[in-house]
């Protein structure tokens, strides 16, 4: 290289400025955006043929007049009904469902979801959007699964050590 092309290129790569875009993953980007809804009064039987029918593992639990008041899942079927051997069709979600109901901002990272439910011992977490009109509206769920479509995309060490923690956990 002759003595000019040495400093063309000096000069280029002391003139160029490196922007770093950082992209941060929400909850929002992971969550299910679809929440399936049962009655309290219906039975825990009517409960299991929907999430079956649905191909889910959990449904909001919603009073007579539609407000959230909790979350039956396959866990809560599992130990407070099958282990019992109740009859499913007498016993109703209101006594078996998890409550109170745990949530995130949409906004917030991965990692403090993860941190949320290892913390409250739950594997679902209902998202809401504090900015919204009606404050805390329900926008989506976020479980363990949702996880794994962000965690080959994990930057930091904190988030990447919080979501192996609650996948190592739950999965």
């Amino acid at each position: 290289m002759s003595r000019s092309e040495d400093y063309t290129i000096e000069y280029i790569l002391k003139s160029q400025t490196v922007y770093t875009v950082v992209m941060v993953t929400t909850v929002r980007e992971l969550m299910r955006k679809e929440v399936f809804t049962i009655e309290e009064s219906d039975s825990i039987q009517n409960t299991a043929m929907k999430m079956n029918d649905k191909k889910v593992s959990s449904l909001l639990v919603v009073g007579s007049e539609g407000k959230p008041t909790g979350l039956v899942t396959e866990r809560d079927l599992v130990r407070k009904v099958c282990i019992k051997d109740v009859r499913t069709s007498e016993v109703k979600n209101k006594e078996i469902m998890s409550a109170p109901l745990i949530t995130v901002d949409s906004k917030s990272t991965p990692s403090i979801a993860a941190d949320l439910m290892l913390k409250h011992n739950v594997r679902h977490l209902l998202v809401v959007d504090d900015d919204s009109k009606d404050a805390n509206k329900l926008v989506g769920m976020i479980t363990p699964l949702d996880f794994t479509k962000y965690e080959e995309y994990v930057r930091s060490d904190e988030d990447k050590e919080s979501i192996e923690m609650i996948l190592e956990y739950y999965i």
